[in-house]
């Protein structure tokens, strides 16, 4: 068993919020796009739990992506785990990809019934925690969301090291190759805006066919096991045009962080004649594309972004946006193009709140638009986001929506290029590298 670990990665911001729960009456439940990590911080824990005294023989894992549990009912996956419950013993269970096995929320509570237990799981669609699921636990249950990696963690997972030290600006920071080589910021992100942060990528080499056909596997996954798949376990709209569903997937990829809704979506496909290779010309009904999109989020490929009014202190129901959960999976489905630098690095932000755990929403001031409210407990960010803040109107667009909060709050720009990283009047000015790196 020890043998496995030696060659994991830390994912320390996700295996901390385990072990917060550890030993705790809740479900820990482990949810995220497929290759994520979810396994390997399912064994981080593992390893966790025998570093701190655990017995081996008081953890059962089951990951049910494998053939040996393909034919597997709810009876005999309980009677299964039944049989290696030890007396008198706390019992750490630890299932992966269990929505695979129909009726296992029902084995599962009986677990968390019968025996003296703590129980995590990993789930690749939000299947896993629907109603149906919500209802069997009461709310007995927390959800850890996990992303693929930050840009901190593509240079951990690439063994970089980061060095801080004194210069007349103050704190700086320099990475080094595990040669003791000094490496430049500027290929460092260009890497990672190039490859994503899918972490299987680290076990190849950075070249664009390698990090492609490996993508290439992730995508047709999702596709196939989290999309075209799922209805056989839920009885909901089908998902029956793969061709309809490839080309929704290329015009989100497309339009990230633009303002999008979803007859927007069915309008573009029809107007630029991107379905012109479908059996049936008809336009699809908003329902259905309803439908389409509703699937790649619940396969945590796509999350959607809505509007807060500032003044207002309301949630808007108008136009919201859609930002993808790695930004190589965009380059392997449209090509990697140096445009739209903007909304990638945008894209790039937004999870990085997503990880930092603040909840994320657009802000809406009389005509101006701020990127991003972030919020989290009582603390409350406003963020915009730029490529460069180098040219003089570029500055007075990005500080107009800031300056229109009359708020105490914290308010940020964040840039790639930027003459200054102090303040002006009172807003902060934040390098992108520098913020990723906090």
């Amino acid at each position: 068993m020890l043998k496995q670990f030696q060659k994991l990665k830390p994912r320390d911001i996700y295996l901390n919020r385990l072990i917060a729960f550890q030993d705790k009456e809740p479900v820990k439940v482990v949810t995220g796009i497929r290759r994520c990590g979810k396994s390997c911080l399912l064994k981080l824990m593992q390893k966790h739990l025998l570093d701190s005294g655990i017995q081996q023989n008081q953890i059962i894992a089951m990951n049910f992506e494998s053939m040996e549990y393909r034919n597997l009912d709810v009876q005999a996956f309980y009677h299964s785990i039944k049989d290696r419950v030890l007396p008198d013993k706390k019992m750490y269970l630890f299932f992966d990809e269990l929505q695979r096995l129909d009726q296992w929320e029902d084995a599962v509570n009986s677990f968390r019934i019968d025996f003296d237990c703590d129980i995590y799981i990993t789930g690749s669609n939000a299947y896993l925690l629907s109603s149906e699921y919500s209802t069997y636990l009461s709310g007995r249950y927390v959800e850890i969301k996990m992303l693929p990696l930050s840009f901190r963690e593509f240079l951990d997972f690439h063994e970089y090291e980061i060095r801080e030290y004194e210069s007349p600006l103050g704190i700086q920071k320099r990475a080094y190759d595990s040669s003791g080589e000094m490496a430049l910021w500027e290929d460092l992100f260009e890497a990672f805006l190039h490859y994503g942060g899918m972490p299987g990528i680290t076990d190849i080499a950075l070249e664009q066919e390698k990090v492609f056909i490996l993508l290439d596997g992730i995508y047709s996954t999702i596709v196939v096991r989290d999309i075209l798949e799922r209805e056989k376990r839920r009885g909901e709209r089908r998902i029956t045009d793969p061709i309809l569903l490839r080309k929704i997937i290329l015009f989100l990829a497309d339009y990230i962080g633009n303002n999008t809704s979803l007859n927007s979506i069915s309008n573009t496909l029809v107007s630029e004649n991107l379905l012109r290779d479908r059996k049936k010309y008809d336009k699809p009904a908003t329902q259905t594309i309803a439908a389409y999109v509703g699937a790649l989020q619940e396969a945590y490929m796509f999350y959607e972004i809505k509007r807060f009014d500032v003044k207002g202190k309301e949630k808007l129901k108008t136009l919201g946006k859609y930002y993808i959960v790695d930004i190589g999976l965009r380059n392997y489905l449209l090509g990697y193009r140096d445009i739209d630098t903007g909304h990638i690095l945008e894209n790039i932000v937004f999870f990085e709140l997503l990880r930092r755990g603040f909840d994320v929403a657009i802000g809406k001031i009389g005509d101006k638009e701020i990127d991003f409210i972030a919020t989290k407990d009582e603390e409350k960010i406003y963020y915009q986001i730029t490529d460069d803040m180098t040219a003089e109107s570029t500055k007075e667009r990005e500080l107009a929506p800031l300056r229109a909060v009359r708020d105490n709050y914290e308010k940020i720009v964040i840039a790639m290029k930027t003459p200054t990283t102090a303040s002006i009047e009172g807003i902060k000015i934040v390098r992108l590298i520098d913020f990723l790196l906090e």
